[in-house]
């Protein structure tokens, strides 16, 4: 009888559940996964090296396109490098509007990984279900940017404007009668804060309608749990952070433990996972999504009270407003410098990281006195999960491999940067 030998096969680029351009070359003995290879590179982004012959303003919006999942969380590790760099002093009422967006951020993107993930598994419906809730994530994007993704929005010195005091409507058109449309503009009759908060209000029933979908799901359970376990020890020596750490019980979350911004003044509780399987990764990410409503509402509390400057009115740096700079000289000197030339950062190096959706992201900056970054590096959290893979799969069937790039939330914007 002629010996058995391990075959290999590709797994991607073009498959569904690849999540972009993952090449996985796994090898085989039957269905077994004796060996998983990721291969990286099919992206072409270059964003490090672009980011080298832009100003540093204009190297922001790159950010965005890193990880396209979290897009205003890669502007802000972006804008505290440049921060720290010069010393910059950003308003109270910023650091609030950028918590809130942060974990905005995070809802669109734990909304995305858990419709994906799910429907990587054979779950159709919850897709559905957490689109419902992005889409009006996405018009508070919209609302204070005009972009529904790529929102530029973070600027150095705080952010790029106020929040809108009316929330924009839908209007009538021939596919929705008056009737469809009141229905629709009912939560959009105040500004965006008003928004907010009923979206605050009306999203843990939602996050109940997942947990009834999925939580004790029976065919779930059999794909998640003992799929993909990652001891404690594995977690830290492969580098792994965010709900891949805190899967596997270590409490760690840069918010808590080197707070940036203004996230010491909120309250919020970090979730912990036992047995560091998929299973546990997906209960920490539900209860994360409970906790960044809870710190959403905290801070639309404060905005609401708190009026004042949106970034910092050092014109160096930031932008003069606009009725100065078509009155003024002055301003209009600044503002035509700041856009054709740019801010010149001190010569320097600087890390500044933050807990991004899927760990830690953090931009370690090298300047060297110009208008350009004399060198930009990316760490980003997907690129260490991802050297994970090999080390999950082994000893899993084919289809758990799937469960397992799932579980890791992979984006290859930010792997491939």
């Amino acid at each position: 009888m002629a010996d058995i030998k391990n075959y290999t096969l590709n797994f991607g680029p073009q498959h569904p559940a690849a999540h972009g351009v993952l090449r996985l070359v796994l090898e085989l003995d039957g269905e077994v996964v004796q060996r998983a290879d990721p291969h990286i590179g099919l992206l072409h982004r270059a964003t490090e090296k672009l980011a080298e012959t832009r100003t540093y303003l204009q190297a922001l919006p790159y950010m965005d396109r890193l990880d396209y999942v979290s897009m205003m969380c890669n502007e802000h590790a972006y804008v505290l490098a440049i921060e720290k760099l010069m010393g910059v002093e950003v308003p109270l009422r910023a650091q609030y509007i950028r918590v809130l967006f942060d974990e905005i951020t995070r809802l669109l993107n734990h909304l995305l990984w858990l419709g994906a993930h799910a429907l990587d598994v054979g779950a159709m419906t919850i897709f559905l279900y957490a689109f419902r809730e992005r889409e009006d994530l996405m018009d508070c994007y919209e609302a204070v940017s005009g972009a529904r993704m790529h929102a530029a929005y973070y600027r150095p010195g705080g952010v790029y404007r106020d929040l809108p005091e009316q929330m924009p409507q839908y209007a009538a058109s021939k596919v929705r009668n008056a009737r469809a449309i009141g229905e629709l503009n009912e939560n959009r009759q105040g500004s965006l804060l008003d928004f907010i908060e009923d979206f605050c209000n009306r999203f843990p029933h939602a996050v109940d309608e997942y947990e009834t979908l999925l939580t004790d799901n029976r065919i779930w359970k059999q794909r998640l749990c003992d799929v993909g376990i990652v001891s404690p020890e594995q977690a830290r020596a492969w580098g792994f952070t965010g709900p891949m750490l805190r899967g596997s019980g270590i409490a760690w979350d840069l918010r808590k433990h080197q707070p940036y911004e203004v996230y010491d003044l909120v309250e919020f509780d970090v979730p912990v996972g036992k047995n560091g399987d998929s299973y546990d990764r997906y209960l920490v990410r539900i209860e994360e999504m409970r906790q960044s409503n809870r710190i959403m509402r905290q801070c639309v509390e404060w905005l609401r009270n708190h009026p004042g400057p949106v970034i910092s009115d050092n014109h160096k740096v930031a932008p003069p407003h606009r009725v100065d700079m078509k009155s003024a000289m002055e301003e209009l000197i600044h503002h035509f410098k700041l856009f054709t030339e740019g801010f010149h950062v001190p010569a320097g190096e600087c890390y500044s990281a933050i807990e991004h959706p899927k760990g830690e992201f953090g931009i370690y900056l090298v300047s060297d006195g110009a208008n350009k970054p004399y060198r930009l590096k990316i760490r980003a959290p997907g690129y260490a999960h991802l050297q994970g893979l090999d080390m999950m799969a082994r000893g899993h069937m084919i289809a758990d491999v799937v469960t397992i790039i799932g579980t890791q939330d992979i984006v290859f914007g930010e792997i491939d940067r």
